[in-house]
């Protein structure tokens, strides 16, 4: 893409390390995408002197692109490993559209799935290109019918693979809208293509023009069931599909892939390694993915009321949120005389930091999308999650590991802002106009969200100790750079061992960190073996516990009390609900904590009356946190093994007349008075004994038929899984998204596979139920401690033709003998 849109001179190769962005060394040196890459481009390319587009005899471009109007693209290249589901994630948020590339040979592969319904979650309109289709074994018909049975969308086929004589070289690909065939010779760098019409005389009696022409009229009956306006259209042309303009069906197509009810995604084809197929790619990403103003609106909190981008620059988010909360904090209202849109009318810009990454040169570089108005250089943005403002002393236009200084970030664009000291994944960027420098702009807007970017939790860890005490410092301070650079990464200390234990999706993970700590960012420090994080569990119910703190926190008096009980937390009380301001209850982190706000004996007593017992400085809701914040704090160490308490629920309870002594009551003081409260509760239910709890996994591995027996017996008897389902990848769904309707297979148009025996549905069907060679998924549930691993032992015994991806499911009590085995192994004795 980069090469034919002007941005390199020459072609990269993964295999090579020598592609754009891929640019970290790990990344070179192992072949994979390790982080995410931001470049931007412009398509079609603007024509440079003495670099003419080469022609056909007459003058005439070999490759005539579908669309004249330049476009700004923004590309993010994101990692296909799933230890590396996070930096997906985190640029999945900000994305407007995206290119799902599947392998021509494999198909849809079990990382593809858990992917695609990432980007359903942010209402993402999608395309697919289908690679590698020059390679051996590669069937694009068959990826067309897994499209619709695994990822349940229609496949809106737009192009069809061409053949030499029918079975030969892959060598270019019919144009279904167009009604055109385009044929890349062997051997060259893509730019010189040959375009015929399917009326050529070379093509127009064989049987790839036949098959563009069915692909042409499967294409216009699958839009009319979406689209009135193609409805129409048929009617208009007496429903002679081939004589239908290209450019009424590529607008059709695009209002459909916009809706996400239609559920259709155009299917394009290529092999990207032989040069075949990415510049009609590049067309369609132009012609048929959203621009900014068209992507789905971004959610947006302001103080309690909840909306979209919309609604808050039009003031009625504004509007909403003052009827919630008609006062601020600070008991100053936002006066009815300054209407909503006038407050509004002062925001220059709303973005989102969504990617933090450290340059040894420029220090933290903070990548952010801006979704309303404009960033301008020297701008001062303040941070919404932070409360702290910060100069955008400089704007920079990223190429992988290169960029360009400019003056402003408009909206929708992708930019980068070195030197905020502060700004972290997922955190709003506000720029004001008159904005207070300390305390940002005026309330509610002080508080203003886009919706944030969630981390998944960390399930493997290992400890990472410094080479000497004088380079612990040093350590520490790149364990935080690259902390903020990958938020899936967590630190956390042992209070008994004091060590340094760093936390992460996987192996992979864990492994990359490592190297990037020491190697990058030349941190003098080593790492112990990668190892489980497992939770303990309550068996019985503590007493109340009474505690009071009365001594020096931070240099001032603290005095609080407070009263906290234990118990185990049932299966039916997960979730998250909130009676009233005097009585609190979360869900987090796996344990459920409640707080209550009340006077011993008169329950009667109304909220107002609460509050005229609580000194001015704590409002009930600085109770609520700091209660919370202590029992969270108590809950991260065990009593009897050192992992964090997992399936408990904690009741702390506060009676202002008892439990508040005015001034000297501080938040800290009460956060440190109900750990304390927590810890002795926790450590009178221990007396009865504790559990260990394993993280168990969801596995869904693929492989091919062949080896199935063997993964099967592997998963359950080796490695103590249970089995869930055997399904078929090709013909039926895996089920991730059971809320969608299965998609008919018999109404799916796929081109047939030149390799593959039969014409009929039915006989392509059974020729791949005869062959040994066709891909089945395997869904089980697996203890994450059995999967350490698993990938080397996957690959010897599928021959290398297997493939998994897991995903946490929940923690589960150790019991028998494998308990027997894991306290043994982490008491020592």
């Amino acid at each position: 893409m980069l090469y034919y849109s002007g941005h390199t001179r020459r072609i990269g190769n993964v295999d090579d390390g020598s592609t754009v962005t891929d640019f970290l060394p790990a990344e070179r040196a192992r072949g994979v995408t390790i982080q995410s890459a931001a470049i931007t481009f412009h398509w079609p390319p603007f024509p440079e002197k003495g670099n003419e587009e080469k022609t056909q005899k007459g003058g005439k471009p070999l490759l005539a692109h579908s669309t004249h109007t330049h476009h700004t693209v923004n590309l993010i290249d994101t990692p296909g490993h799933t230890d590396f589901t996070f930096e997906v994630v985190r640029s999945l948020r900000i994305l407007d559209g995206a290119v799902c590339i599947l392998d021509g040979v494999a198909g849809v592969e079990a990382q593809t799935e858990k992917v695609w319904y990432q980007a359903s979650n942010y209402n993402i309109p999608r395309i697919i290109y289908i690679n590698k289709l020059d390679r051996d074994g590669a069937a694009f018909g068959r990826t067309v019918q897994e499209v619709a049975s695994r990822l349940l969308v229609w496949p809106a086929v737009c192009q069809v693979p061409w053949f030499e004589g029918g079975k030969g070289r892959f060598c270019g690909v019919g144009d279904v809208i167009q009604l055109r065939a385009y044929r890349w010779p062997d051997g060259g760098d893509g730019k010189a293509v040959e375009m015929l019409s399917i009326d050529d005389p070379r093509i127009s009696e064989t049987p790839f023009a036949d098959e563009i022409k069915k692909a042409r009229t499967a294409l216009i009956e699958l839009l009319t069931g979406y689209d009135e306006a193609m409805v129409e259209k048929c009617l208009e042309f007496e429903e002679k599909h081939l004589d239908i303009p290209a450019e009424d069906i590529v607008a059709s197509l695009r209002r459909c892939v916009l809706d996400r009810r239609s559920r259709i995604v155009p299917i394009y084809g290529g092999a990207s390694f032989r040069n075949i197929g990415v510049q009609l790619l590049l067309d369609a990403i132009v012609q048929l993915l959203p621009n900014p103003n068209e992507a789905p609106d971004p959610e947006v909190s302001v103080g309690r009321a909840e909306g979209t981008l919309t609604q808050l620059l039009n003031g009625t988010l504004l509007s909403k949120e003052a009827q919630m909360t008609p006062t601020t904090p600070r008991g100053k209202g936002i006066s009815t005389e300054r209407r909503p849109v006038a407050v509004i009318s002062n925001l220059e810009a709303c973005a989102l930091a969504f990617k933090v990454v450290h340059d040894a040169r420029r220090g933290a570089l903070v990548y952010v999308r801006v979704y309303s108005g404009s960033i301008q250089r020297g701008a001062s943005l303040y941070n919404a999650n932070l409360q702290v403002t910060e100069p955008a002393q400089q704007l920079l236009r990223m190429k992988a590991s290169d960029s360009d200084d400019i003056s402003s970030l408009p909206a929708g664009q992708i930019g980068v802002i070195p030197g905020l000291k502060h700004a972290r994944t997922g955190d709003t960027l506000v720029s004001y106009i008159g904005a207070n420098p300390k305390t940002g702009p005026p309330f509610p807007l002080n508080t203003l969200q886009l919706r944030p970017i969630e981390v998944p939790p960390a399930v493997f860890f290992s400890s990472i100790e410094s080479n000497s005490l004088g380079e612990e410092k040093a350590v520490k301070k790149a364990l935080g750079l690259l902390i903020r650079e990958d938020p899936s990464l967590q630190l956390s200390m042992d209070e008994e061992s004091g060590q340094t234990l760093l936390s992460g999706m996987g192996e992979f993970h864990l492994e990359i960190a490592a190297d990037r700590l020491i190697k990058d960012l030349k941190a003098k420090a080593s790492m112990g073996e990668i190892e489980i994080s497992y939770r303990e569990a309550l068996l019985y119910p503590s007493q109340p516990q009474v505690t009071l703190v009365d001594r020096e926190i931070a240099g001032k008096k603290a005095k609080a009390g407070c009263t906290a009980t234990v118990k185990p937390l049932r299966d039916d009380e997960d979730g998250e609900i909130a009676v009233d301001d005097g009585v609190s209850t979360v869900f987090e982190n796996g344990n459920r904590i409640t707080t209550s706000i009340i006077t011993q004996g008169d329950l009667s007593v109304t909220l107002e009356q609460r509050s005229g017992k609580l000194p001015s400085h704590l409002s009930l809701e600085t109770i609520h946190v700091a209660m919370r914040n202590g029992a969270l704090a108590a809950l991260g160490r065990g009593i009897q093994y050192p992992f964090p308490f997992a399936t408990a629920h904690v009741a702390i309870r506060i009676d202002p007349r008892i439990d508040i002594y005015g001034a000297d009551t501080s938040p800290a003081a009460i956060s440190s008075a109900a750990r304390e409260a927590t810890k002795a509760a926790l450590k009178q239910a221990a007396q009865g004994g504790t559990a260990i709890m394993e993280p168990v996994m969801n596995v869904i591995v693929s492989t091919d038929e062949a080896s199935l027996g063997a993964v099967v017996n592997d998963l359950s008897s080796e490695r103590g899984g249970h089995i869930l389902s055997l399904d078929d990848a090709d013909v039926t769904t895996s089920g991730v998204r059971e809320d969608l309707p299965a998609i008919d297979l018999r109404r799916v148009y796929a081109p047939r596979d030149p390799f593959e025996g039969g014409t009929t549905f039915e006989d392509q069907e059974q020729a791949m139920m005869n062959n040994s060679s066709r891909q089945k998924t395997i869904k089980a549930r697996v203890p994450l401690r059995e999967m350490m691993g698993y990938l080397k032992h996957l690959r010897s015994i599928t021959s290398g033709r297997g493939s998994f991806v897991m995903s946490a499911d929940r923690f589960e009590r150790v019991v028998g003998q494998r308990e027997r085995i894991l306290q043994k192994a982490l008491r020592g004795y």
